[in-house]
């Protein structure tokens, strides 16, 4: 087995690979108001025009950019702010795999008694 298998192994295949993450939530710019068109790649299937001011929406978009995305649409489509201040909502939006690693790496997202 190789190395890079081997560190693999513990890593859920439904979670974001951690050199995808940003490095600090402070690289998150995304806008924070109007609508925002995701494209194909992270919305192929229903909804893929979000309203920001619709909270509902909001949480919606982030959900599906936090399980689909990588770096790029992270920090196109996510706003730091936005994403701690909804953070513990959307953390049960997502599946484990994708909620642990982004809390292991920002601890803002980590819940109150974990950090």
């Amino acid at each position: 087995m190789s190395e890079k298998a081997s560190g693999a192994a513990g890593a859920s295949r439904w979670a974001p690979a951690p050199e995808q993450l940003p490095d600090d939530l402070a690289e998150l710019a995304g806008p924070t108001e109007g609508t925002v068109s995701l494209p194909l790649h992270l919305a192929w299937s229903g909804l893929n025009t979000f309203d920001l001011g619709d909270e509902k929406l909001l949480l919606g978009m982030y959900r599906i950019v936090l399980l689909n995305g990588t770096y790029e649409d992270y920090v196109r489509y996510l706003d730091a702010a936005q994403l701690i201040a909804h953070w513990p909502v959307l953390r049960k939006m997502l599946g484990r795999g994708v909620r642990t690693v982004w809390e292991a790496r920002f601890a803002p997202l980590r819940p109150a008694a974990a950090a």
